[in-house]
């Protein structure tokens, strides 16, 4: 199944139309050629310099690509434009998809292991990345991309049964709602620092506009409500963070079961407030 890759627009296209809602399969990649690997080296020499007090913690971080410097986005770019990305992602969808990159949800991540009860303890332990996976014509894959990474932590992939211990130059592409995936290994001060790239593509049917609208909205809230969740409860340290923190890790073991029993809760629990001052206005 081929692919057409046409970027430069924001999407790229295959072949003859078919329905899109599948698991896609866990991939795994490695960037090998050199002009690839010497961006790769460059950005991680950024990295060190820009965020070495933040490099020295054990909390996570994320940052938003879309934030950093014009010409560290054109080296990123490089990497999660590959054409090797690219034709990975076309062969394993249906044919007639069309693949539009989610750049302005796309991260910068330096991981820690980290179990301390607080929001990004869900990183590591088993969890979908999303809970829209009941959504039927969309797929959101995203790419793991390793810029420096010792393989001593191994990343298993349970929907898809791969598992891999990422190195510097991998990548891993998954499906963002449907992959059940953790990670395993113990902390090693010794160890290198992980740091890789977050990239999201968002996957729907051909002259399927409307759709695909409706279905990038629909990602993009989620993500972004989810992610300052956890954010604000990494490490947590007060009683609001403390609280966050389990809500995150609750509603993370929920959407485990069925993506829908989370939503469902808070869905009963704004009515119950909701009821419960009205009772009070009366």
């Amino acid at each position: 199944m081929s692919s057409t890759s046409s970027w430069a627009d924001g999407s790229a296209e295959s072949g003859p139309q078919d329905q899109v809602s599948r698991l896609f399969p866990a991939t795994v990649g490695r960037f090998d050629d050199r002009a690839d690997r010497a961006v790769i080296d460059g950005l991680t020499r950024w990295v060190e310099d820009h965020y070495r007090e933040d490099l020295a913690k054990r909390p996570s971080k994320h940052v938003y690509v879309c934030t950093l410097p014009g010409p560290v986005i054109e080296q990123i770019d490089r990497l999660r434009d590959s054409p090797l990305i690219a034709s990975l992602i076309g062969a394993r969808v249906p044919a007639g998809s069309v693949v539009a990159p989610m750049k302005h949800t796309d991260e910068l991540y330096m991981s820690n292991y980290n179990k301390d009860h607080g929001g990004d303890q869900g990183l590591f332990d088993r969890h979908y990345d999303g809970n829209l996976r009941f959504l039927s014509s969309s797929v959101v894959v995203r790419a793991l991309i390793y810029l420096q990474s010792d393989a001593t932590y191994k990343v298993v992939f349970g929907d898809s049964r791969v598992e891999k211990a990422f190195a510097t130059y991998d990548f891993g592409l998954m499906d963002f709602h449907r992959e059940l995936h953790w990670v395993e290994g113990h902390y090693n001060p010794a160890d290198r620092q992980r740091i890789l790239l977050k990239c999201n593509y968002l996957v729907t049917p051909r002259k399927a506009a409307l759709l695909g609208r409706a279905a990038l909205a629909a990602n993009t809230g989620v993500f972004y409500v989810v992610k300052a969740a956890m954010e604000y409860s990494k490490s947590p340290s007060t009683p609001p963070q403390v609280a966050v923190g389990f809500l995150c890790n609750l509603f993370r073991r929920l959407n485990n079961i069925h993506p829908l029993i989370p939503l469902a809760l808070i869905a009963a629990v704004v009515g119950a407030a909701g009821w419960a001052a009205g009772q009070l206005l009366t």
